[in-house]
Protein backbone atom coordinates (compact mmCIF):
# COMPACT_ATOMS: atom_id res chain seq x y z
CA UNK A 1 0.00 0.00 0.00
CA UNK A 2 2.62 2.26 0.83
CA UNK A 3 4.15 1.56 -2.56
CA UNK A 4 1.39 2.44 -4.11
CA UNK A 5 1.20 6.13 -2.64
CA UNK A 6 4.81 6.86 -3.86
CA UNK A 7 3.99 5.46 -7.12
CA UNK A 8 0.47 7.94 -7.31
CA UNK A 9 2.56 10.49 -5.98
CA UNK A 10 5.90 10.12 -8.93
CA UNK A 11 3.00 9.86 -11.37
CA UNK A 12 1.81 12.99 -10.94
CA UNK A 13 4.67 14.38 -10.30
CA UNK A 14 5.48 13.50 -13.56
CA UNK A 15 2.67 14.21 -15.44
CA UNK A 16 2.09 18.27 -13.96
CA UNK A 17 6.21 18.39 -14.75
CA UNK A 18 5.47 18.05 -18.23
CA UNK A 19 3.61 20.97 -18.42
CA UNK A 20 6.05 23.99 -18.30
CA UNK A 21 6.30 26.50 -20.70
CA UNK A 22 7.83 25.23 -23.77
CA UNK A 23 11.18 25.74 -24.53
CA UNK A 24 11.55 26.58 -27.85
CA UNK A 25 15.04 27.24 -30.36
CA UNK A 26 15.68 29.06 -33.43
CA UNK A 27 15.05 32.32 -35.16
CA UNK A 28 12.16 34.12 -34.46
CA UNK A 29 10.50 37.59 -35.23
CA UNK A 30 10.57 39.72 -32.69
CA UNK A 31 7.14 40.16 -30.84
CA UNK A 32 5.25 43.19 -31.34
CA UNK A 33 1.85 42.93 -29.57
CA UNK A 34 -0.35 45.85 -30.36
CA UNK A 35 -3.59 46.61 -28.94
CA UNK A 36 -6.33 46.21 -31.23
CA UNK A 37 -8.51 48.87 -30.70
CA UNK A 38 -6.14 51.51 -30.13
CA UNK A 39 -5.37 51.26 -34.01
CA UNK A 40 -9.10 50.81 -34.92
CA UNK A 41 -12.19 51.81 -32.31
CA UNK A 42 -14.55 50.88 -34.73
CA UNK A 43 -14.08 47.22 -33.62
CA UNK A 44 -15.88 46.08 -30.98
CA UNK A 45 -14.86 43.68 -27.81
CA UNK A 46 -16.63 41.35 -26.03
CA UNK A 47 -13.63 39.53 -23.84
CA UNK A 48 -15.80 36.66 -22.43
CA UNK A 49 -12.73 35.43 -20.40
CA UNK A 50 -12.59 38.33 -18.79
CA UNK A 51 -16.03 37.55 -17.41
CA UNK A 52 -17.63 34.69 -16.10
CA UNK A 53 -19.39 34.39 -19.06
CA UNK A 54 -17.33 31.49 -20.78
CA UNK A 55 -16.84 27.82 -20.16
CA UNK A 56 -14.84 28.43 -16.86
CA UNK A 57 -16.98 30.10 -15.03
CA UNK A 58 -14.66 32.13 -14.07
CA UNK A 59 -12.69 35.53 -15.30
CA UNK A 60 -9.28 34.37 -16.27
CA UNK A 61 -7.93 37.49 -17.51
CA UNK A 62 -7.76 40.96 -15.25
CA UNK A 63 -8.90 43.05 -17.73
CA UNK A 64 -10.80 42.86 -21.20
CA UNK A 65 -8.00 43.80 -23.75
CA UNK A 66 -6.85 42.00 -26.89
CA UNK A 67 -3.80 42.18 -28.44
CA UNK A 68 -2.23 40.74 -31.40
CA UNK A 69 0.68 41.16 -33.41
CA UNK A 70 1.86 44.03 -35.41
CA UNK A 71 1.15 42.20 -39.20
CA UNK A 72 -2.01 40.53 -37.76
CA UNK A 73 -3.07 43.65 -36.51
CA UNK A 74 -2.93 45.22 -39.71
CA UNK A 75 -4.35 42.47 -41.43
CA UNK A 76 -7.37 42.81 -39.39
CA UNK A 77 -8.17 46.47 -39.91
CA UNK A 78 -8.25 45.32 -43.84
CA UNK A 79 -10.95 42.96 -43.26
CA UNK A 80 -13.05 45.64 -41.01
CA UNK A 81 -12.62 48.07 -43.61
CA UNK A 82 -14.37 45.30 -46.24
CA UNK A 83 -17.07 44.60 -43.02
CA UNK A 84 -17.95 47.82 -42.99
CA UNK A 85 -18.90 48.51 -46.91
CA UNK A 86 -21.51 45.71 -46.22
CA UNK A 87 -22.75 46.82 -43.02
CA UNK A 88 -21.32 44.34 -40.18
CA UNK A 89 -17.74 45.08 -38.33
CA UNK A 90 -15.76 42.76 -36.19
CA UNK A 91 -16.53 41.40 -32.89
CA UNK A 92 -13.41 40.02 -31.14
CA UNK A 93 -13.56 37.50 -28.46
CA UNK A 94 -10.09 36.85 -27.68
CA UNK A 95 -6.89 37.89 -29.33
CA UNK A 96 -3.32 36.99 -27.56
CA UNK A 97 -3.76 34.69 -24.84
CA UNK A 98 -0.56 33.69 -21.79
CA UNK A 99 0.46 30.83 -21.70
CA UNK A 100 -0.73 30.00 -18.53
CA UNK A 101 -4.19 30.68 -19.77
CA UNK A 102 -4.04 27.45 -22.18
CA UNK A 103 -2.72 25.44 -19.73
CA UNK A 104 -5.82 26.25 -17.32
CA UNK A 105 -8.20 25.56 -20.21
CA UNK A 106 -6.18 22.34 -20.43
CA UNK A 107 -6.47 20.96 -16.98
CA UNK A 108 -9.89 22.22 -16.51
CA UNK A 109 -11.63 20.38 -20.16
CA UNK A 110 -12.37 16.66 -20.04
CA UNK A 111 -10.27 14.44 -22.21
CA UNK A 112 -13.52 14.27 -25.14
CA UNK A 113 -13.25 18.31 -25.40
CA UNK A 114 -9.70 18.75 -25.99
CA UNK A 115 -9.79 19.00 -29.63
CA UNK A 116 -11.43 22.53 -29.05
CA UNK A 117 -8.50 23.73 -26.70
CA UNK A 118 -4.94 24.11 -27.15
CA UNK A 119 -2.38 21.11 -25.68
CA UNK A 120 -0.04 23.65 -22.98
CA UNK A 121 2.89 21.03 -23.57
CA UNK A 122 2.69 22.77 -27.57
CA UNK A 123 1.74 25.98 -26.79
CA UNK A 124 -0.91 27.97 -28.62
CA UNK A 125 -1.17 30.28 -31.54
CA UNK A 126 -2.70 32.45 -29.25
CA UNK A 127 0.10 32.27 -27.17
CA UNK A 128 2.18 33.73 -30.14
CA UNK A 129 0.04 36.31 -30.71
CA UNK A 130 -1.33 34.98 -33.93
CA UNK A 131 -5.03 33.93 -33.71
CA UNK A 132 -7.65 35.62 -32.82
CA UNK A 133 -11.46 34.50 -31.71
CA UNK A 134 -14.03 36.66 -33.34
CA UNK A 135 -17.57 36.88 -34.99
CA UNK A 136 -19.37 39.70 -36.77
CA UNK A 137 -21.70 42.55 -35.07
CA UNK A 138 -24.55 44.95 -37.04
CA UNK A 139 -23.21 48.05 -37.39
CA UNK A 140 -26.48 49.61 -37.53
CA UNK A 141 -28.08 47.98 -33.98
CA UNK A 142 -24.54 47.45 -32.66
CA UNK A 143 -25.38 43.72 -31.90
CA UNK A 144 -24.18 40.71 -32.58
CA UNK A 145 -24.73 38.60 -35.67
CA UNK A 146 -25.97 35.11 -34.47
CA UNK A 147 -24.24 31.83 -36.35
CA UNK A 148 -24.89 27.98 -36.45
CA UNK A 149 -23.36 28.10 -33.32
CA UNK A 150 -22.19 30.55 -29.78
CA UNK A 151 -19.08 31.32 -29.24
CA UNK A 152 -16.97 28.10 -27.57
CA UNK A 153 -19.87 25.99 -27.93
CA UNK A 154 -17.89 23.01 -27.97
CA UNK A 155 -20.09 20.53 -30.50
CA UNK A 156 -20.12 19.68 -34.17
CA UNK A 157 -21.89 23.02 -34.86
CA UNK A 158 -18.37 24.89 -34.08
CA UNK A 159 -16.84 23.49 -37.35
CA UNK A 160 -16.84 26.05 -40.01
CA UNK A 161 -17.95 23.42 -42.43
CA UNK A 162 -21.16 22.52 -40.19
CA UNK A 163 -23.99 21.68 -42.51
CA UNK A 164 -26.61 22.60 -40.14
CA UNK A 165 -28.07 26.15 -39.07
CA UNK A 166 -30.33 28.20 -41.27
CA UNK A 167 -29.44 30.00 -44.27
CA UNK A 168 -28.56 33.10 -42.85
CA UNK A 169 -26.35 31.67 -40.17
CA UNK A 170 -24.16 29.79 -42.60
CA UNK A 171 -24.37 33.00 -44.89
CA UNK A 172 -22.61 35.39 -42.23
CA UNK A 173 -20.06 32.46 -40.88
CA UNK A 174 -18.98 32.29 -44.81
CA UNK A 175 -18.49 35.54 -45.14
CA UNK A 176 -16.06 35.72 -41.98
CA UNK A 177 -13.96 33.20 -43.49
CA UNK A 178 -14.23 34.82 -46.90
CA UNK A 179 -12.71 37.70 -45.61
CA UNK A 180 -10.32 36.67 -43.14
CA UNK A 181 -8.86 34.45 -45.78
CA UNK A 182 -8.38 36.75 -48.38
CA UNK A 183 -5.70 38.70 -45.81
CA UNK A 184 -3.50 36.28 -44.69
CA UNK A 185 -5.92 34.28 -41.85
CA UNK A 186 -7.12 30.53 -41.72
CA UNK A 187 -9.84 29.11 -40.30
CA UNK A 188 -9.49 26.51 -37.22
CA UNK A 189 -10.88 23.18 -38.41
CA UNK A 190 -13.09 22.67 -35.60
CA UNK A 191 -14.02 26.54 -34.45
CA UNK A 192 -15.54 28.79 -36.69
CA UNK A 193 -14.52 31.92 -34.84
CA UNK A 194 -10.85 30.84 -34.39
CA UNK A 195 -8.61 32.26 -36.68
CA UNK A 196 -4.81 31.99 -37.22
CA UNK A 197 -2.33 34.71 -39.16
CA UNK A 198 -0.05 32.97 -41.42
CA UNK A 199 3.39 33.25 -40.60
CA UNK A 200 2.08 31.96 -36.40
CA UNK A 201 5.16 30.24 -36.58
CA UNK A 202 7.80 32.66 -36.95
CA UNK A 203 6.86 33.84 -33.17
CA UNK A 204 7.90 32.51 -29.66
CA UNK A 205 4.99 31.74 -26.87
CA UNK A 206 4.98 34.02 -24.74
CA UNK A 207 3.35 34.16 -20.97
CA UNK A 208 3.07 37.87 -20.45
CA UNK A 209 -0.27 39.13 -18.51
CA UNK A 210 -2.29 41.88 -20.51
CA UNK A 211 -1.30 44.24 -17.37
CA UNK A 212 2.79 43.97 -18.67
CA UNK A 213 2.35 44.54 -22.29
Amino acid sequence: MKNSYFLIIIFFFMENSSFAQPKETGFFYASNLVEIIHVDSSIHLDIRYATKNNFMGRAVYKSARAFLQKPAVIALIKVQKKLKQLGFGLLIFDAYRPWQVTKDFWDFVTEDKRKFVANPQKGSKHNRGCSVDLSLYDLKTGKEIEMPSAYDEFSERAAPNYAGGTIQQKKYRDLLKSTMEGVGFKVDSNEWWHYNYKDWQKYKILNIPFEDL
